[in-house]
């Protein structure tokens, strides 16, 4: 079997952020002495004059990004997704959401697949402070490409964005001419005996235990959400209705993020028996990333267990 390809999701989106500032002069980044790790590096070099580091001050970073929208420029705010949205988080709420301006966040190192850099650095709670915000459009993707095409929707959205990005390098799946649509779930792996519906590095776990689940007879649904708000109601609806049971798994607490999104949709229009894969109120640690996915039940094992266990109950 051919090697998968494997890119991290922030050097995606470093490299299409050089894209879109050859083709918009609006279009800036702002970084908090991170440019190397969040890859916006790539686009200092390319436009040095449209690059801005505010240093160790991700408050400034999302005040400045702020003011550079009020003004007509295209702000993309950069740092680690810990500091990004947890240190920086009230300016994010007034002066980012409150006042809608059009500054897309782009937050890297999320999750604990930060690895060795400890539970100070592995955000796992961005996806619900960022959902709490009123007006605030929050993505997650799960590979290379959806990244680009994630990257090049939030610079066609007007309005303030938050899209979670990766350290480590990830397999890539999605076929390069895929269509991305903010709000829009899909379908990648047919079945109608339960479903699992994933986002991030989850999404290539969640095929693969569909693939183990298919050997024993079992027919999952896996459903790609890059959107985690808006959820995509119909679909998520749809998965309840034919498959009866779901799955959420995610590289977040289970507190706030894509399972609680899933439960809320489904307990408004479609009640329906969930099971929620992700971090259980509690902190990560320092470790190998592949050992601590495997810890923390994200993996694709632990989606065959857990959809075992559901299906036998």
């Amino acid at each position: 079997m051919a090697e998968v390809k494997k890119i991290a999701t922030r050097v995606s989106y470093g490299e299409t952020l050089v894209e879109l500032g050859a083709i918009d002069e609006r279009v800036v980044a702002i970084d908090a002495d991170l440019a190397g790790s969040t890859q916006t590096g790539m686009f200092k070099k390319a436009f040095p004059d449209r690059h801005f580091n505010c240093g160790i001050a991700e408050c400034n970073v999302m005040g400045t990004a702020a003011g550079m929208a009020a003004m007509g420029l295209i702000p993309f705010a950069s740092s680690f997704a810990m500091f990004a949205t947890g240190r920086a988080y009230e300016v994010i709420r007034n002066s980012i959401g409150y006042t809608r301006v059009n500054v897309k966040v782009c937050a890297s190192h999320g999750g604990i697949s930060v690895g060795e850099d400890g539970a100070s650095h592995q955000c796992c709670e961005d996806f619900a402070l960022m959902r709490s915000i009123p007006g605030m459009l929050v993505m997650s993707p799960a590979d290379d490409v959806e990244a680009r095409k994630m990257v090049r929707a939030a610079y066609e959205y007007n309005g303030p964005v938050y899209i979670r990005l990766g350290r480590a390098p990830i397999p890539v799946f999605h076929d390069p001419d895929y269509h991305f649509e903010i709000g829009k779930g899909e379908v990648l792996h047919e079945g109608n005996d339960i479903a699992v519906i994933s986002n991030g590095i989850l999404t290539y776990e969640a095929l693969k235990a569909a693939e183990m689940l298919k050997k024993d007879g079992i027919h999952a649904r896996v459903i790609n959400m890059g959107t985690i708000k808006p959820i995509d109601t119909d679909i998520v609806v749809a998965a309840a209705k034919e498959c009866g049971r779901i799955i959420t798994a995610e590289e977040h607490s289970v507190i706030g993020g894509l399972g609680e999104a899933v439960c809320a949709c489904l307990a408004e229009n479609y009640p329906a028996p969930v099971r929620r894969i992700g971090l259980h109120d509690e902190f990560g640690y320092s470790g190998p990333m592949a050992e601590l996915m495997v810890a923390f039940g994200l993996n694709d094992e632990n989606i065959v267990k857990v959809a075992k266990e559901f299906l036998a109950q």
